[in-house]
């Protein structure tokens, strides 16, 4: 098994946008993803998340550099001025037996 180096996207936004999301960063190339419930405060209020459509989610897409741009353009330019969204990029190892 060998080490890659990827980029992990979280993204945390409203719930609202889950399934328009999913369609998204498949187009965009990612392979996969993982949401999850997320609740907190930020600059857009507390968000509990007693709703289905009143909280909020984080989603991880581990994938290579060049996706990650697209996906953090893509959402940067059509959801950051109309939803509360964050978006964090980091480097990772990510073991595996070949890169993806």
């Amino acid at each position: 098994m060998k080490k890659y180096k990827q980029k992990i996207i979280t993204i945390i936004t409203e719930s609202i946008l889950e399934h328009i999301l999913e369609d998204d960063l498949e187009r965009l190339g990612a392979h996969g993803f993982t949401i999850t419930n997320a609740r907190g405060k930020g600059d857009h209020g507390l968000r509990e998340g007693f709703w289905e459509t009143e909280g909020n989610i984080r989603i991880e897409v581990v994938c290579d550099e060049e996706t990650s741009e697209k996906i953090s353009e893509f959402l940067y330019e059509n959801y950051y001025q109309d939803y509360g969204m964050m978006l964090y990029i980091h480097t990772v190892e990510v073991l595996r037996d070949k890169k993806f």
